[in-house]
């Protein structure tokens, strides 16, 4: 099915390249963690895109398994292929839990999460993650538009976790901004310290 607006042709079954977003998600490249410091995606690197090609990048990160105890897993941004990760970044951050025995119970904007127009590592969990072997962190970060030259670049994130020594299933929600206007080219992910000791990242781009 087409989508025609006055008498023009603007998708002809998410066939043409119009320019018009058509939804679909292609796989890009996947990286698996194996007591790895930091999963890297630089655009020309390895067969990742990440550039203009796609107007929103999707990055899904599956059961990251931290090396250490109550550790943060973290993202930044990068404008020169990766020879620095320092992108100033201003964000917001709720986070909603329960614990395991059903004792306790929250739901409330966490400042001591976000960042305000700091080049730090923006982290993407709400407590730390456990290193028990049960212990992960799973959710998506989307990037819009990242080799836009005219604008900042958005991003948002959600994720789950088994987080907290007392055990609390951790629901974050994180957005923000890279307040940059350079082309952003490559992105980072690490825990707060320590390795990544297991876990998978896919990326994907939608035009």
């Amino acid at each position: 099915m087409g989508v025609i607006s006055n008498g023009t042709t603007l998708l002809d079954a998410g066939a043409l390249d119009s320019g018009v977003p058509s939804g679909v998600m292609t796989h890009i490249k996947t990286l698996t963690a194996s007591s790895s410091g930091t999963l890297s995606f630089v655009n020309g690197a390895s067969s990742v895109v990440f550039d203009g090609t796609y107007k929103e990048y999707v990055f899904k990160f599956i059961d990251m398994h931290p090396s250490g105890d109550n550790v943060n897993f973290t993202f930044n941004l990068s404008v020169d292929s990766g020879s620095n990760y320092n992108v100033t970044k201003t964000t917001n951050f709720w986070e909603a839990y329960h614990k395991e025995d059903g004792t306790d119970q929250y739901l409330a904007t966490a400042d001591g999460r976000d960042l305000a127009q700091s080049t730090a590592f923006q982290q993407l969990n709400g407590a730390g993650v456990q290193d028990e072997n049960d212990g992960c962190i799973s959710g998506t970060l989307t990037i819009y538009d990242p080799a836009n030259t005219t604008f900042v670049k958005h991003f948002m994130s959600v994720s789950a976790c088994n987080a907290h020594p007392s055990h609390y299933a951790w629901h974050a929600f994180m957005s923000g901004y890279g307040n940059t206007t350079s082309a952003v080219n490559a992105i980072q992910f690490k825990m707060s310290s320590g390795n990544i000791d297991a876990g998978t990242i896919k990326m994907y781009g939608i035009k």
